[in-house]
Formats: C-alpha cells, structure tokens, sequence
C-alpha cells in the first residue's frame, strides 16, 4: 500500500495485521453493533472527520478499532476520544496515558495494547481500569492456585468478591475475541470458571 491508498482500507489492513484475519459470525456481529458504534456513524454525531480519526490511528495517535463488522465496518467505543479528551488532544495522550504507570516501560507496554484496540475486555478503557482488572485477574489466578479441595466459605466470599469485581468491568466477549486471543479469554477463566469451581457456599 501506498500513501495513496484510502485510509480506510490501510486501517483495516492494520486491523488484520494486528489480530489475524478471522471471520465475523452472525452472532459476532450482533454482540459488536450493541457494544460498539461505526467510526463512521461517531463521527457524524460528534463532527469529526472520520479520515482524519483513521490517520490519527494509523499515526499511533489513537487506537485501532475494537472490530472490523463482517459489512467491513470499523467498530468503536462510543467513548474513543474520551481519553484524548482528557489529555488534551491526541497529540497528548500517549504522555497522559503512560504516566499512569511508575514503571515507563509497562507504561509503553500498556500504550501498546491500547494503540491495538484489542482492549475490548473493559467496559470502560481507562488506565484506571486497566490496572484494576490486572490485580483483580492475577489475584483471583493466585487464589485458584492455592485453592483447598474444600474451601472455608470465608475463602469463597473473598474469591466471589474479586470475581464479581471483574465481572462488572468486563463484557461478555463474543465468539471471534477468543478466535484472534487464541483460545478462553479473561471471563471464562477468572469469571465463569471460578463461579463453576466454587459456587457460593449454601447459608
């Protein structure tokens, strides 16, 4: 591709790059139109020039989009500027958005991901949020760990706790995520399995 080509097309081109190219069901679909919203239809609603949100994307100025509709749609967040927003311009964000973080180089790692739009497992991007589902994941994986065979119902309070933490920030996923993920994603195995494993204890 060319500087010529249309934005579009180079953003769905690094779309694939980025998490392979895997097909979009029916169901997929449906789950991503009441998630998400076409960059195009954002755009009109707030006045922004869509070509110009692609070539912030394809800058590293903005993220990609979340999904790429079967209709070849480029599906986003509803709330996409809202983290430009805050830092005052896109041309901000990546300084806002990594001091975030003490360490800078988990701050880069974290602007990374977020630029991929493979964030899609929060309700609400935000490093804010970001941070909390890692300690909330990595807490309820070390708890399974060193789960007992018949765990105390005090035990199973803390661990629902957690569990129910994460499952308010995260969504239900859908078919394809586990596809480009490459197998369960974080609510199948910090949400729905522990739930499974451990039910709340009867009173």
């Amino acid at each position: 591709m060319t500087d010529s080509t249309p934005a579009a097309v180079r953003v769905a081109e690094r779309f694939r790059e980025v998490n392979g190219d895997h097909p979009m069901t029916a169901a997929d679909d449906a789950y991503v139109s009441a998630q998400f919203v076409p960059l195009e239809v954002l755009c009109a609603v707030l006045g922004r020039d869509p070509d110009e949100v692609r070539r912030l994307m394809l800058a590293g100025l903005l993220p990609l989009p979340g999904y790429l509709r079967s209709d070849g749609a480029e599906m986003v967040p509803r709330d996409l500027f809202a983290l430009a927003d805050a830092a005052g311009g896109a041309e901000h964000l990546r300084a806002w958005f990594t001091g975030h973080w003490e360490d800078p180089a988990r701050g880069e790692e974290e602007w990374e991901a977020y630029l991929s739009g493979r964030y899609v497992c929060l309700h609400e991007v935000t490093p804010a949020n970001i941070r909390r589902k890692e300690e909330l994941t990595a807490e309820i994986t070390a708890c399974l760990a060193g789960a007992a065979a018949d765990p105390s119902p005090k035990w199973r309070t803390a661990l629902h706790a957690r569990v129910d933490a994460l499952d308010a920030l995260e969504p239900a996923f859908t078919a394809y995520d586990r596809l480009r993920f490459g197998g369960p994603v974080s609510r199948d195995t910090c949400v729905a399995a522990p739930r499974a494993r451990f039910p709340h204890a009867r009173a």
